[in-house]
């Protein structure tokens, strides 16, 4: 199928005096439209970073992102981000947070009021558009921060460990109304997380990247069937496919240890 957003060669270092950290080496992997991906690996492995390199904030040292086959050299208005904490301006009630990227992008903010209040129904959080985020739960805040990534419908949602800090319950509610967001508003959408159950319960594909610097290491097919319940969590393939990616993660590991990770340079 037709790539819809790709890294190719890319490679990144970040400088913090005379130490250099070398994040990803050419990394490569090609996202389809309307996909699923899910990319995982131990903390470290520059999965923030492809984030950042895929919608513009960070510039790669060598190769390049593509999205809608276009080379991504500027921050891209098309691409919603959700990040691990929800970020919310305290002085902004709900409805207001929401319509954020709305105001910043310099278009009319009422003409996507209605739009704002039909996510918040979406993520089950209408009835508190005009709270303060400092009365919301966390969970409930990282729902309107899903909310604020999709008020001017992007082509392309970024997601990095945005339900990390979530207890269990919560974790797989936010889950499951991300999959069914997902379904509604066709979006392509790269997750990132180190949650091997999270990964197999919401991917089409897992990208296992290794060890600093990061690189693929597999990339696994979750040929679960869709659409998915959480119910699917306890059959044998569910549990088959979570070994798999366990298995990845362990052998990635690994084979950096038997190669010699590379050290940082002073």
């Amino acid at each position: 199928m037709e790539s819809f957003a790709s890294l190719q060669g890319v490679s990144k270092l970040y400088r913090d005096g005379r130490r250099t950290v070398q994040a990803l080496r050419d990394l490569t992997f090609d996202i389809t439209a309307q996909e699923f991906f899910v990319i995982i690996g131990e903390s470290g492995c520059g999965k923030s970073t492809v984030i950042r390199i895929l919608s513009g904030l960070t510039a790669p040292d060598r190769g390049y992102a593509m999205v809608r086959g276009k080379k991504v050299v500027e921050p891209l208005s098309n691409v919603g981000i959700v990040f691990q904490t929800p970020l919310l301006l305290r002085w902004r009630r709900v409805i207001d947070n929401v319509l954020l990227p709305v105001e910043i992008l310099g278009m009319r903010k009422e003409s996507f009021r209605k739009q704002a209040m039909d996510l918040l129904h979406l993520a089950g959080i209408d009835g508190f558009e005009y709270s303060w985020p400092w009365q919301l739960s966390v969970g409930m805040q990282q729902r309107v921060a899903l909310c604020r990534a999709l008020i001017h419908d992007p082509s392309l949602l970024l997601m990095d460990e945005p339900f990390g800090a979530l207890d269990a319950l919560t974790l797989d509610e936010m889950d499951m109304e991300l999959l069914q967001i997902w379904r509604e508003r066709k979006k392509t959408v790269l997750f990132v997380t180190h949650n091997i159950q999270e990964a197999t319960l919401l991917a089409d594909r897992v990208l296992v990247m290794t060890p600093r610097p990061g690189e693929v290491s597999s990339m696994i097919q979750i040929d679960l069937p869709r659409p998915r319940e959480h119910s699917v969590v306890e059959t044998p393939q569910y549990h088959d496919l979570c070994g798999r990616i366990r298995d990845g993660l362990r052998e990635a590991s690994a084979a950096r240890r038997r190669n010699g990770r590379p050290s940082d340079a002073n």
